[in-house]
């Protein structure tokens, strides 16, 4: 089956919500050693990201983004232990990476998609899981001294939290000794500048490389 199909397949899984068939295209990925990481964000990412704009433009409701959400997660499931395992032994010591969905968003695939990468690349990540409270970023920034600590928003509702994290880490006297980078699907690279976040990347891919660059820097 080519990649193609396999994308369009993977795509109709998440729009129908249907955990199974997600999980089964996922498996046939695996067993014909397609890339992975394309297939993610040529197909699930993506028809993620549109079921997001359809949220928040009320044509679909918070029930919508949960099933479409599962069926996203029955097939994360199966390809993010194959792209680590495919990614061998790859790491570099390149320190602690804290990455979460940021404050008031449930959307998590991005950046799980995110963190596998991350610790293919040779971070050790720390994913603190989805809707994580500020507070509770800034306490494990503190108690982790990581080098990185990533964010992600798929709502333009959300987004505004990224900002407020960076005054939080300024206030904790952190913000200087650690990396901020942003990221989801209203996020662009003018947001970061005006937020003055250290990093942005529009996927897991360009995550990888800015901020394997940035630490290495």
């Amino acid at each position: 089956m080519t990649m193609e199909s396999l994308t369009q397949e993977a795509r109709h899984a998440i729009m129908s919500y249907n955990h199974k068939k997600a999980a089964e295209v996922a498996r046939r990925a695996v067993d014909e050693s397609v890339d992975l990481v394309a297939l993610i964000e040529n197909g699930l990412t993506k028809v993620m990201v549109e079921i997001g704009d359809a949220f928040n433009a009320k044509k679909l409701y918070l029930p919508h983004i949960v099933a479409a959400a599962a069926a996203m997660n029955a097939a994360m499931d199966i390809l993010a232990p194959e792209l680590e395992r495919r990614g061998g032994s790859m790491g570099e010591g390149l320190g602690k990476f804290v990455i979460c969905s940021i404050e008031g968003d449930i959307h998590s695939i991005g950046k799980d998609i995110v963190a596998v990468m991350l610790k293919i690349a040779g971070f050790n990540v720390i994913n603190l899981g989805r809707d994580i409270p500020m507070t509770d970023i800034v306490k494990t920034c503190e108690n982790e001294k990581p080098v990185a600590v990533g964010t992600s928003a798929l709502m333009t509702s959300t987004m505004i939290n990224q900002k407020t994290l960076e005054g939080m880490l300024k206030k904790a006297g952190i913000r200087d000794k650690l990396l901020t980078n942003v990221g989801g699907a209203p996020v662009t690279q003018q947001w970061a500048d005006e937020i003055g976040a250290s990093v942005y990347s529009e996927n897991a891919s360009d995550a990888v490389i800015k901020m394997t660059a940035a630490v290495k820097k």
